[in-house]
């Protein structure tokens, strides 16, 4: 791969402009770092542009045991219970809102820039920070907001079940004192994205590319969900997915910058439909 693909970045690069040098993003924990000083890009994918670190350097063996567990973690299979979940979609299918690829993938290109996605994604940061800095009193506000901006019992449900879920496995599976400062610090219902963010924090990996992996996992169980619904073909779902790189990248990159108090959504037929789902006759999915 060409020099002008692998060059060598700052660490600093790693999070965001507003944010280089904060130690939870930029330390370098031995054993775990994701994306040091010491890597050379290698995706070459222009929306991962100035981020462009994910390849191996003199740490190769401590980065893949980083990038082992990030993958479990977000894989399908890490047992969260996530494919139970449509984050309101099965009913927006059933009201014919969503009747093809293209209206799927404009529905979560929604929910991504402006729904439940981006504040799962701001929350993310905001945790991640504080458990990098073991800020207990950070800890637990975070995570009572996370569970506050919930706009559905079902949308309830599939966060807090998910975090719990994901706490108690990664705690016994991969234990971390952050995990463990997190279930004392905050004895409350667990949103999804506080407990994963912790856990990547608590492991070393850093912010920007465990953004990443937890945005792609969170929508890639909604448009799996979109292609049993719909029905769509996997290939389809595929071009969905392929997609969505780019406003997950931008919503990654604005939820770097987003400040606390100014997280929220702005996606009134989604929150609809989750609250919808909870009466609809026929249902395959919890959300």
């Amino acid at each position: 791969m060409g020099a002008s693909v692998a060059k060598r970045i700052s660490i600093a690069n790693l999070s965001s402009p507003a944010k280089a040098g904060d130690p939870a993003t930029t330390e370098r924990r031995v054993g775990h770092g994701i994306g040091t000083a010491d890597s050379t890009g290698v995706t070459g994918c222009p929306a991962f542009a100035g981020h462009d670190n994910f390849g191996l350097g003199v740490a190769g063996v401590a980065d893949l045991a980083a990038l082992y567990r990030l993958m479990a973690w977000m894989s399908p299979a890490y047992p969260v219970g996530a494919f139970s979940y449509s984050g309101g979609l099965e009913w927006a299918v059933e009201a014919g809102d969503i009747r093809n690829a293209d209206a799927l993938r404009g529905w979560l290109t929604t929910m991504i820039r402006d729904g439940s996605v981006f504040c799962d994604a701001a929350i993310f940061c905001h945790v991640h920070r504080a458990a990098g800095r073991a800020d207990d009193q950070a800890l637990a506000a975070t995570a009572e907001l996370a569970a506050a901006l919930t706009g559905s019992k079902e949308r309830f449900l599939e966060t807090t079940a998910q975090g719990q879920a994901f706490l108690q496995i990664t705690r016994s599976a991969w234990p971390t004192p952050a995990l463990d400062r997190l279930a004392a610090a905050w004895d409350g219902p667990l949103a999804y994205p506080v407990a994963v963010a912790a856990a990547c924090a608590g492991h070393g990996i850093a912010l920007f590319p465990a953004l990443h992996a937890f945005l792609q996992g969170v929508v890639s169980n909604l448009v799996s969900a979109g292609v049993r619904l719909i029905p769509l073909g996997q290939t389809d779902g595929q071009r969905v997915l392929a997609a969505l790189e780019a406003p997950i990248a931008q919503t990654a990159e604005r939820a770097l910058a987003t400040a606390i108090g100014d997280i929220g959504s702005a996606t009134l037929r989604a929150d609809i439909a989750g609250m919808r789902h909870e009466t609809q006759y026929t249902r395959l999915f919890r959300s």
